[in-house]
C-alpha cells in the first residue's frame, strides 16, 4: 500500500506506509537540535503515522510551529492551556491517545522535569498524562550531559521504563567536539518503529545475516569485487531486531550505517565472512545470506601495487568456499539468495537443493527496481515443496518483513527458542 504524505520538500513522494494510523506525539523542547526533529517529524510522517507535534516555548525560538505544521499536517500544540473544539484539554487527550511519546532533543532542564513528575510546559505536562512508552533523545554540551544530576535523572527515567536514545558524538553547538549531539533522527525512527512493533514473533531468537559485498584484492590497491549495496541484508537485520531478535549482522564493506540494536562484524573477504559466519552461527536458530559472496579470489595477491608499465596481466582465480554449502548440517533455518540475469526459477531451485535451504530468495538484479543498490527489490521466495510466493516491487524493508514472516513460521515449527 502506497501513500502520498504531501506537497513538501522533506516528505513530498511516494511511500510504503510502515507505520500506518500510529499515533505518535513529539515532544520538541528548547535545543538547537530542534531544527533535526523536522526531518524525524518528516520521516514519521511519510511512513504514515500520525504525528502531533508539541513544543515548549523555549523550542518556538529554534523552529516555528508551522514549519512542524506544514511536515504533519496537523496542528501543532504549545499552548498548555488551550481547549481543543471539543473541549478537551490538550495535554490530556493528546497524552491518552498516544501510542509513544518521544521527546527530542531532551535538554538537560527538560530530562529534569520528566523525572521529577513536574508538569510547567507542554511537553513534560503530556508526558505525565501518558501510559504509552516514553522515548528520550537527549542533547547537550557534553560536561551537562555527563553531569552526575543528568545522569541520575536519565538513570531515573530508565528505571521507569523510558527508552533513552544516546547521544551521539561530534561538534556539538558550542564549537567543541565532544558526545552529546542528538542521535540521528533515522537512528530514533529506528527506536520508534521497534517500540510500536506489535509482533514480537522473534522474540528470543538468534539470528544471523549476512550483507553487502566482499572484496578479494589483487594487489594493495585493487580487488575483484561487486556492485552489492548490503540495502538488502541490513534491512533484513533491522526488521529482525524490530520483531524481537538477537541480531548479528556480518557485512562486507558498505557505505551503510550500522543499525541500531545489531551486532556488526565488519569483513573484507569471502573467507573473513565464513570464518565470522562459522563463529556466529553456534547456538543460532537462523541464518540468512543475504550477502553477495565472490565466487573466486586471486590465488596469489600481489604485495605491492602492480605497474601498468608491466604490460598485460594474467590473474590466477581459485574458488572461494560455499559457506552456506558448508553448513548444511548446521541445526538451523537456512535462507540462501539467488541473484539472477536469466533462468530464475530454475537456478536458484537447483542452488536451494544443492546447499539444503530451507528458503531461497531469488531475484532478477537486471529488472528495473530490482538491481543492486536499489531501494526496492522484487523477489520470489521458493520452498524446498516447490511453492514459490512471487512478490511485487517493494521497498527492501517490507521484503524483508516478508522473508521472516517465512522464517518465524519455520521457527515455530521447529523447537523452542535457543536457551530455553
Amino acid at each position: 500500500m502506497s501513500r502520498l504524505c504531501g506537497l513538501c520538500a522533506l516528505c513530498g513522494e511516494v511511500s510504503f506506509a510502515m507505520l500506518t494510523g500510529k499515533r505518535v506525539v513529539l515532544g520538541v523542547c528548547g535545543g538547537i537540535a530542534a531544527y533535526k526533529v523536522v526531518e524525524l517529524a518528516s520521516r514519521l510522517t511519510k511512513e504514515g503515522a500520525l504525528v502531533d507535534v508539541v513544543m515548549t516555548g523555549a523550542a518556538t525560538k529554534f523552529v516555528t510551529p508551522l514549519t512542524f505544521q506544514a511536515i504533519t499536517h496537523r496542528t501543532v500544540a504549545v499552548d498548555m492551556f488551550r481547549l481543543e473544539a471539543e473541549g478537551n484539554i490538550t495535554h490530556v487527550s493528546l497524552g491518552v491517545a498516544a501510542e509513544v511519546v518521544v521527546v527530542a532533543p531532551a535538554t538537560a532542564h527538560s530530562i529534569a522535569k520528566l523525572a521529577l513528575g513536574l508538569a510547567d510546559d507542554l511537553v513534560a505536562t503530556t508526558a505525565l498524562a501518558s501510559a504509552a512508552p516514553l522515548i528520550v533523545a537527549p542533547a547537550m554540551e557534553e560536561q551537562m550531559y555527563r553531569h552526575p544530576a543528568t545522569q541520575e535523572n536519565l538513570a531515573k527515567l530508565q528505571a521507569r521504563g523510558a527508552i533513552i536514545v544516546p547521544p551521539a558524538h561530534g561538534r556539538l553547538a558550542s564549537g567543541r567536539i565532544g558526545e552529546g549531539r542528538l542521535a540521528e533522527s533515522e537512528d530514533i525512527y529506528r527506536v520508534i518503529e521497534r517500540t510500536l512493533a506489535k509482533r514480537r514473533d522473534l522474540a528470543g531468537r538468534r539470528i544471523v545475516v549476512t550483507a553487502g559485498g566482499t572484496q578479494e584484492p589483487i594487489d594493495p590497491v585493487r580487488y575483484i569485487g561487486n556492485r552489492s549495496s548490503g540495502k538488502m541484508g541490513f534491512a533484513i537485520a533491522e526488521a529482525a531486531c524490530a520483531r524481537g531478535a538477537a541480531v548479528t549482522l556480518v557485512s562486507g564493506p558498505t557505505a551503510l550505517p550500522a543499525p541500531l540494536g545489531v551486532s556488526l562484524v565488519h569483513v573484507g573477504t569471502a573467507l573473513e565472512m565464513e570464518a565470522a559466519v562459522r563463529e556466529a552461527v553456534p547456538g543460532a536458530d537462523a541464518l540468512i545470506m543475504a550477502a553477495a559472496v565472490a565466487d573466486y579470489r586471486v590465488a596469489q595477491p600481489a604485495e605491492q601495487k602492480i605497474k601498468k608499465e608491466a604490460g598485460d596481466l594474467t590473474i590466477h582465480l581459485v574458488r572461494n568456499p560455499d559457506i552456506l554449502g558448508g553448513l548444511a548440517d548446521a541445526p538451523l533455518v537456512k535462507v540462501g539468495f539467488a541473484a539472477e540475469t536469466e533462468e530464475l526459477l530454475a537456478h536458484a531451485a537447483q542452488k536451494m537443493r544443492a546447499k539444503h535451504l530451507d528458503l531461497i530468495v531469488a531475484n532478477d538484479v537486471s529488472a528495473a527496481g530490482s538491481g543492486f543498490g536499489s531501494d526496492t527489490n522484487r523477489v520470489i521466495i521458493l520452498a524446498p515443496d516447490g511453492a514459490a510466493d512471487e512478490l511485487p516491487l517493494l521497498p527492501k524493508r517490507e521484503v524483508a518483513g516478508r522473508i521472516l514472516d517465512r522464517v518465524g513460521a519455520l521457527l515455530a515449527r521447529a523447537k523452542s527458542p535457543s536457551g530455553d
